[in-house]
Order: C-alpha cells, then structure tokens, then sequence
C-alpha cells in the first residue's frame, strides 16, 4: 500500500497541474463575438415581438475537415483550397480540424504551443477562403436562407475561434455576416496522453450559439496502436472526453456543458480506430477496393452500432483507407516490395473520421482529400445544419449589415498577420 501511495502522488500532482495547464478557455478570433446582442444597439419593439416565441428554421451550410498532417509545417507552396473545394461548393461554416501539427517532442508533450504554426494553417485558411481570384461556382446543395439568393455585404470569412493543444488545432470560420449572430464561444480541452492527462492525445472541443442552436465541434486525436486490445484504450479516451469535457453555463445559466447536450454535435479527428483483420488481409482486400467487408470489421462502426458511439451516425464510406502512407506518395507503408528489414507493417485503416450525433444535421458528401505530405490523407464533409431564428429578429438583420457595423468589424481583420487578440470567456 505505501509503495501505491509513492506512485500515485506524483501523479495525481501532475494531473491536476497540467490539466489545469492544457484546459486554457483562452482561444485565437478575429473579434470577440456577442454574449449577448447589446441592448443599446437593438432597434425598439413592439410588445407583440417581444413576447413572441415563434422560430423560423434555417438551413446552413457547414464543411468539416480533419487531417492529421504528421508533424510537418505545411508546405509554402501548399494549396488548401483543393481540400476546402471553395471552387465548387461555398458552405456559411468551415471548421478545420489537425492533428500532430508541431512535431512530438518533450516540452510539446508537457503543453507548449508552436503558435507560429498555428498562425500559418490559419493566414492558408484566411487565404483560400477570401481568395476573390476564384469565384466560388453555384452552390450543389440547396438550402432555404433567403439572405443567400442576395448579392449581399459579408460574405468574406472571419475566424471566430482557433485553439491549439499541443499537436491538436481546431479553427472555425464563418461569414462575416453571421458573425453578430454567433455568441458564446468557449472551448474545452481535454488532455488524455502520458499519465491519463498530456495533450499528446485527447481532444480540443469548440461551441457556439448560432441564432437559438447551439454548436460543438470536437477536434480529437485517440490512442494508437493497430494490436489487439488497443481499441480498448481508445474507447477510454473517449469516455474520457466525454466526461470531462465541460463549457460555461452562460450568464443566464441555460446553455449547455457537456458535449452530448448541444443541439448539433461533430466529432471529427484521428479516431485511429483499425480494421479487425490480419494484416495479409486488410492489404488484400484494400488493393480489391474490397470496402464493404473490410467496414464490416472496422473498429469505429463496431463502436457506433453498440459501443462509446452508440447513437452517433456516420455516412457511407466509398473512399480508400487514409492512413498509413509513405509521405510524398501514393503507396501504403510497410507495403511487401517498399518494407525495410525490421521495419513495421502497419495495416491500412480508415484512421481519419467525421462522425455526428442528434438531429438537425443532413450530410451531402463524405471523401477525402489527396494532398500526400503527411502520411494520413485528410477527409471532409458537408452537412446542412437547422438553425433556430426567433421570428423577431428579422428586424435586426439590416442593422447589423449597416455601413455602422462593418466599420467596427472591418479594424480586427488582419489578426494572423499584424497581431490577435486573445480572450477568456
């Protein structure tokens, strides 16, 4: 019992510290965005508007994407807007999940951020999604929104939250003229690594409240290992983050705090779930595009049917396994005539997954992407979200697109570039 105790301290200590350390609520955005709509800025209304309750349902458009990019600094040269697609399909949100963007290293490990890094992702993002070079095409997916038929201001994109743990980046982006609409942002990062609590695993989660909808998106990188029984400790991250993820109620006290309590919910990250064959197998049967049965003994649709994803859903997977590549190439590692003497074979898994749960959420397309640098490829999403709008709001809409509201807003753009700002709600 005593020689328990002399093991347990140290790390009870350690928990404690560096979860306190990791779970920073301070994030990265272009401007803070509204807790509430001020009072001195809201046009006057009638009795009869302010006692209404009546909604109108919106449908949005949301791009999700998640790539763990291997602890490689993105290239130069690199064009995110194949990822981002910006060419062929213009949604309202972009939420951009990474893992491994700084290279795993000691002082890492123990919670210091690479922001440099960071930035870099998000001025490629900023980059892509305001390139007024490209127009964007006509949208594929029909939505409802009225405002989207006008030639309107706002359609530039603005950051309003990016936020790094260790190698884990989370960045949201919408319309400029969403952004009066989007309050209380807040993030929660949960750190599942070395000793049950270091960022080199876990999970960055975001929220906001989009209109009358709440939104959380949660960034994660799960325990690896392709032996049997590793599937164990990932299912424990997830618990994990589950619990312990938590956000501010609100000054009202009536917005949500645990993850499974927002109206729309995406998970999205490396889940490093693998496929439950013998490797000669999964090998064969990825070179036949065998998918069908190479899903039916894959981890994660196992957890989704009866497991820590029970009651989650995720679309049809018609893409090739996206990890583990040789970088710079289109040929899987540990392959027969590319091994090493020595060398590990590590199976072809579907590590790479976009996942969502409750309703409110349509998915339209579910593929990945084939930028090579890393050895995962990154895969994306489109989802149409419902979003909640009180009837009496209308009236607000073209204040908040008045020459007034842009001034404020236009001062704040340039913040990965000249400087940011960093806020704790």
């Amino acid at each position: 019992m005593p020689g328990n105790q002399e093991v347990m301290w140290p790390r009870l200590v350690a928990n404690k510290i560096l979860r306190k350390r990791l779970g920073s609520n301070n994030f990265v955005a272009d401007f803070p965005c509204n807790k509430e709509i001020p009072s001195l800025d809201r046009p006057s209304l009638s009795t009869n508007s302010i006692f209404s309750h009546h909604k109108d349902t919106h449908n949005y458009r949301i791009f999700v994407s998640t790539w763990n990019v291997g602890g490689v600094a993105p290239p130069e040269d690199l064009d995110i807007e194949d990822l981002l697609d910006t060419g062929n399909t213009s949604c309202e949100i972009y939420v951009l999940g990474f893992q491994e963007i700084v290279p795993l290293s000691a002082s890492n490990v123990l919670g210091s951020e690479n922001s440099k890094v960071s930035r870099k992702w998000n001025s490629l993002i900023r980059r892509a999604l305001n390139n007024k070079k490209k127009p964007h095409c006509l949208d594929k997916i029909q939505h409802s929104n009225e405002e989207q038929n006008k030639n309107i201001p706002g359609q530039d994109f603005r950051c309003i939250i990016s936020k790094q743990m260790v190698g884990i980046l989370i960045t949201v982006w919408v319309r400029s003229y969403l952004c009066p609409y989007i309050r209380y942002p807040s993030v929660s990062c949960i750190g599942c690594g070395i000793m049950g609590c270091l960022g080199n695993k876990g999970s960055v989660s975001v929220r906001f409240r989009l209109h009358e909808t709440s939104f959380c998106f949660v960034c994660s990188h799960l325990a690896s290992g392709g032996r049997q029984g590793d599937e164990k400790l990932r299912n424990s991250n997830v618990s994990e983050i589950f619990s312990r993820t938590s956000f501010p109620r609100g000054p009202s006290l009536d917005l949500p705090r645990k993850i499974l309590d927002h109206d729309r919910v995406i998970f999205l990250g490396d889940l490093n779930y693998r496929i439950s064959l013998p490797e000669s197998n999964v090998r064969l049967l990825v070179d036949e595009r065998d998918w069908k049965f190479l899903l039916e003994n894959d981890q994660l649709r196992m957890e989704l049917m009866n497991g820590q994803f029970e009651g989650w859903n995720e679309g049809s997977i018609q893409f090739a396994p996206t990890y583990k590549y040789r970088p710079n190439s289109d040929v899987y590692y540990g392959c027969f005539h590319q091994s090493k003497k020595g060398e590990k074979k590590r199976a072809p898994a579907w590590c790479d997954r976009i996942i969502w749960y409750g309703k409110g959420l349509k998915q339209h397309e579910y593929d990945r992407g084939e930028e090579n640098f890393s050895d995962h490829r990154p895969v994306k999403a489109i989802f149409t979200a419902e979003v909640g709008v009180l009837h009496s709001l209308k009236q607000f809409q073209s204040f908040f697109l008045s020459e007034r509201f842009d001034r404020i807003t236009c001062q704040t753009d340039d913040f990965v570039c000249k400087g940011r700002s960093s806020f704790q709600i």
